[in-house]
């Protein structure tokens, strides 16, 4: 028994580490694709659907059962609500202000789930506590912007709107009872399917938004606009695979096996992530708050683990 109490904590940092390092890959797909003129509708829409395909395919390769009970649906329509809202309204948020600006916002999430943890009476440690406010200020330092750069209210608003649902998703799965008898596979697979609905939905209401201001185009030619090239069907299924369904399936792991707040705080490994694209894929300097931000978050994951392992003895 000992053994096992000890390897369900260990893998799920592992599984939160994983998950923070692949959704950090989000940039290395999504930057060459909008580079090459796809629209967020698009790159959204079929990130989701490409996610569904392929763990339809596992799945059924793996003869894992797909049926779920009228209680768990309701659940899972929520979970994927909320994560498709988090996506949306990031980058919502671009359009208003920095992505460096909406990054921090974002990740003001860990705070969030504990502080949302709190009112269901699941208390933190301090240690806890105090890996997350080294965290937030590693995050601000990876993220510092130029000073003549302006915010607005709206991209604020959006920015905190995609951390607040992202908390929701986390503090949901570690709570609810109706998703702990769901395998990691199914509950990843019903939250993407719905994300796929979300998006066909709002690319549709923008398709007919944009015929009323006498933009012609069917939906079909709008949304397979540019996906001629090779090189866009690789980045998509990238997008797809590593930043959605495996982030996705290990957050999952990592939140029943660690909790919400500790895997939350393991998230930041996204923006250290991100800055490492950035420098080696984007030729993107490297400044010394960048290193001295690695370095605190760092500093604070080890220090969070260490203090749980000895409390576990």
């Amino acid at each position: 028994m000992k053994h096992i109490s000890f390897v369900n904590p260990v893998w799920g940092y592992v599984a939160g580490i994983v998950t923070g390092v692949t959704y950090g890959l989000n940039p290395l797909f999504a930057v060459p694709l909008m580079k090459r003129g796809l629209t967020v509708d698009e790159i959204l829409f079929f990130r989701y659907f490409l996610a569904v395909v392929l763990l339809c395919i596992w799945m059924s390769l793996r003869r894992e059962a797909f049926r779920i009970t009228f209680r768990q649906f309701r659940r899972l329509l929520l979970l994927g609500l909320l994560f498709s809202a988090s996506s949306l309204c990031l980058f919502e948020s671009y359009n208003f202000i920095p992505s460096g600006i909406a990054t921090t916002i974002v990740f003001l999430y860990p705070v969030l789930v504990a502080i949302i943890m709190v009112f269901l009476k699941v208390y933190p440690k301090w240690q806890v506590w105090l890996s997350i406010a080294l965290t937030f200020v590693g995050v601000l330092l990876l993220c510092r912007s130029d000073s003549g750069q302006v915010m607005q209210w709206k991209g604020l608003l959006w920015a905190f709107s995609s951390a607040l649902a992202y908390s929701l998703f986390i503090v949901i799965i570690n709570r609810s009872t109706a998703i702990r008898s769901i395998p990691n596979n199914l509950l990843t697979f019903y939250a993407l399917l719905v994300g796929t609905a979300v998006f066909s939905v709002h690319a549709g209401f923008n398709h007919v938004t944009g015929n009323l201001s006498g933009v012609s185009g069917s939906f079909l030619e709008t949304m397979t606009a540019g996906l001629g090239d090779s090189g866009v069907w690789a980045n998509l299924f990238g997008l797809a695979f590593l930043p959605t369904v495996v982030s996705t399936a290990t957050l999952a792991l990592a939140t029943r096996l660690i909790g919400a707040t500790k895997a939350s705080v393991l998230g930041v490994f996204e923006p250290v992530t991100a800055i490492m694209v950035g420098v080696l894929a984007f030729n993107e300097r490297i400044t010394f708050s960048v290193v001295a931000g690695i370095a605190i978050i760092s500093v604070a994951i080890v220090f969070m683990i260490v203090s749980s392992a000895k409390e576990s003895r």
